[in-house]
C-alpha cells in the first residue's frame, strides 16, 4: 500500500509491504546474500566471491518458493555490477557498500526505471531529460544532474537507488525508431535520499494493479528535478544499461526455470498420490505423456541457465569467446524459457484439477507470475530479434558453435551423438541465414530452434558426465528434446509411442538410471 504522507502530516511517501514479504527479503538479501555474493568476499563463508554458477543455482532454488522478491534481488545485483563497471570511483565508493549489505537495516535495494508510456521497447523514444545541476554539490567528476520526466513501469518503486535512462539537454532527437535516439541517451544513478538525508525530488504517482508479482510494488514515477549522478560516458547510456538488462534477462530465464521446476514438482507429487478410475494418475498413459511435456522444458531451461552462468564466469575473467556465447545464450534463455513457463505452469494447474484453480494452492500464483517473464526486459519479439542481432553484429555463432560441437562430441552413445551433431548444424544454419538476411518474420522460429539445439547438446553432455556416477537420465531428455522440439512430424499420423513410454518409465520416478539402460532405450529409438 502506498502512503502519501507520514502520520504527522509530512509529505513523504512510503510503501507498506506484507510481513511475509519482508521475511522473504531477509532470507534472500540477508541470510543467503544472493545480491551480494558476486560483489564482495565472504558471503556464506566462501573465500573470495562466489561464482555466478553458485548464485544462479541458489536463486533457482529460492524462486521455487517466491518469485516477487527475485525482481528487486536481481536488480540490486545487476545494478551493483553495472555501477562497479562504469561508475566514477567516488560514486562506487558511496553506493556499492549499501547494495552489497546483508543487514537489511543498512541495505540499499536497487531498481531500473527505464520504461515510458511512449518508449517501452523503443528505448530511442525516451523523453526524460537531464540538465546539469550547478546549484548543488555533485558526487564524482561529472557532478550532479536534475531529471525531468515520467517513467511508466518502475518495479521496486521505493528502491534506495535506481538506474535511469535520460537525454541530456540539447543532445540527439527523441524521434521514435531512430538510432540517434539511443545514441544520445545517458545513464544516471538516482538515489531515493540525497547525501544530506533529504528525500529526492521524485514521487510515486500510483502503484500498478498487476496480474502477478502482487507482493512486489511496481509504480509510476514522476521525476520533478530529481538529483541524479552520471554513470559512465554521456551518449553511451543505452549501451551501459544493456549490461544491466542482459543480467536481468539471465535472471528472468533462471526464474522461469525455477517456476517450471516448482510446477513439475507439484504435478509429480499429485500424480504419484492421487487415484482415479482404479489407478494412480502417474500410471495413466495420457498423464505420463503430459508430465514428460512438463519435464522437458523445465530441465532444458535449468541446463541452459546453469551452462550460461558457467560461461559468464569465463566472460568476466576476460574470455572473449565466452562473452559472445553469453551474449547469445542470455536472450535465447530469456525468450524461450519464459514462454515455456507460461505453458508449463498452466498445464501443471490442470494436473491438480479443480484444486489447482483455487488460491489456496500454488498453481494460480505460478500461472500469474509466469506471464511476466516474457514481458519484462523485452517482449518475446524484441528478445528474439536481439538474438539475431547478436549473431549478425557480434559473430556470436562463431563462438557458440565450437562449444556446442565439443559438447556433442563428448556424448558416448554414437547414434545420439550423430543426431545431436546433425540437429545443431541445422539449427545453426537456419539461425545464421535468418540473421544475415535480417529476416524478422522468422526470428522467433530461428531462436527457438537454436535454443533447443543448445539445450539438447548441454543436456546430453551433462548426462554423459553424470553417467560416470551412475545416472545417465539427461541423455534421454536430450533425445526427447530433439524428437519433440526439433524433428518435423506430421500431426495427423500416429507415432510409435514406445520411446516416450520408456522415457516415462525411467524419468518420472526421478531416480538415477544406469547408462546401460539409457543406451538400450536409445538404441531402439534414435
Amino acid at each position: 500500500m502506498l502512503h502519501q504522507r507520514t502520520r504527522a502530516g509530512l509529505d513523504e511517501q512510503r510503501i507498506d509491504k506484507h510481513p511475509a514479504y519482508r521475511r522473504l527479503e531477509e532470507v534472500a538479501f540477508g541470510e543467503f546474500g544472493l545480491a551480494a555474493m558476486s560483489h564482495r568476499d565472504g558471503v556464506l563463508g566462501w573465500t573470495g566471491r562466489l561464482p555466478p554458477l553458485a548464485k544462479y543455482a541458489l536463486t533457482y532454488l529460492y524462486v521455487q518458493a517466491e518469485f516477487g522478491v527475485c525482481c528487486p534481488l536481481s536488480m540490486t545485483d545487476s545494478l551493483a555490477r553495472t555501477l562497479s563497471k562504469y561508475g566514477d570511483p567516488e560514486l562506487v565508493a558511496r553506493y556499492l557498500p549499501g547494495l552489497t549489505e546483508q543487514d537489511l537495516d543498512a541495505l540499499t535495494q536497487g531498481a531500473m526505471f527505464m520504461t515510458e508510456q511512449g518508449a517501452g521497447s523503443d528505448v530511442g523514444a525516451t523523453s526524460t531529460r537531464a540538465e546539469p545541476a550547478s546549484d548543488i554539490a555533485g558526487i564524482g567528476a561529472a557532478g550532479a544532474w536534475r531529471l525531468y520526466g515520467e517513467k511508466w513501469f518502475c518495479s521496486n518503486a521505493d528502491a534506495g537507488v535506481a538506474l535511469v535512462l535520460a537525454r541530456p539537454h540539447g543532445t540527439g532527437e527523441t524521434k521514435s525508431g531512430t538510432e540517434g535516439g539511443t545514441r544520445s541517451l545517458a545513464l544516471f544513478l538516482l538515489p531515493h535520499r540525497l547525501p544530506d538525508g533529504s528525500v529526492n525530488r521524485y514521487r510515486i504517482v500510483r502503484l500498478k494493479e498487476k496480474l502477478g508479482t502482487r507482493d512486489m510494488a511496481s509504480g509510476e514515477i514522476s521525476l520533478e528535478g530529481a538529483v541524479a549522478y552520471l554513470v559512465g560516458d554521456l551518449g553511451r547510456g543505452f549501451v551501459q544499461m544493456a549490461d544491466m538488462i542482459n543480467m536481468s534477462r539471465l535472471s528472468n530465464g533462471m526464474r522461469a526455470a525455477g517456476m517450471m521446476r516448482r510446477a513439475l514438482t507439484e504435478s509429480l507429487f499429485i500424480a504419484r498420490r492421487r487415484a482415479a478410475f482404479g489407478s494412480t494418475l502417474i500410471d495413466m498413459p495420457l498423464m505420463r505423456r503430459q508430465l514428460l511435456k512438463l519435464m522437458l522444458p523445465a530441465e532444458a531451461a535449468r541446463s541452459v541457465m546453469l551452462y550460461t552462468a558457467s560461461e559468464l564466469a569465463r566472460a568476466d575473467a576476460g574470455d572473449e569467446d565466452a562473452r559472445r556465447r553469453v551474449r547469445a545464450l542470455t536472450p535465447l534463455l530469456k525468450f524461450r524459457a519464459c514462454r515455456d513457463a507460461r505453458r508449463v505452469t498452466g498445464d501443471a494447474m490442470e494436473v491438480r484439477g479443480g484444486c489447482g484453480y483455487i488460491e489456496e494452492f500454488s498453481d494460480a500464483r505460478l500461472v500469474r507470475d509466469s506471464h511476466l517473464g516474457s514481458i519484462w526486459e523485452g517482449t518475446s519479439n524484441i528478445v528474439a530479434t536481439d538474438v539475431m542481432r547478436a549473431i549478425r553484429r557480434e559473430q556470436a555463432l562463431e563462438a557458440l558453435v565450437p562449444a556446442l560441437d565439443a559438447l556433442c562430441g563428448a556424448v558416448p552413445h554414437a547414434r545420439l551423438r550423430s543426431l545431436l551433431i546433425d540437429t545443431v548444424a541445422r539449427a545453426v544454419a537456419f539461425a545464421r541465414t535468418t540473421a544475415q538476411a535480417n529476416d524478422a518474420t522468422h526470428a522467433r522460429q530461428a531462436a527457438t530452434g537454436l535454443y533447443y539445439a543448445c539445450a539438447a547438446a548441454i543436456l546430453a553432455s551433462e548426462g554423459a558426465r553424470l553417467a560416470v556416477q551412475g545416472d545417465a537420465r539427461r541423455m534421454l531428455i536430450a533425445a526427447l528434446v530433439c524428437r519433440h522440439r526439433l524433428t518435423p512430424r506430421d500431426p495427423l499420423v500416429a507415432t510409435d509411442g514406445a520411446f516416450e513410454s520408456a522415457c516415462a518409465e525411467y524419468l518420472l520416478h526421478e531416480g538415477p538410471v544406469d547408462r546401460s539402460i539409457v543406451d538400450a532405450v536409445l538404441d531402439r529409438a534414435v
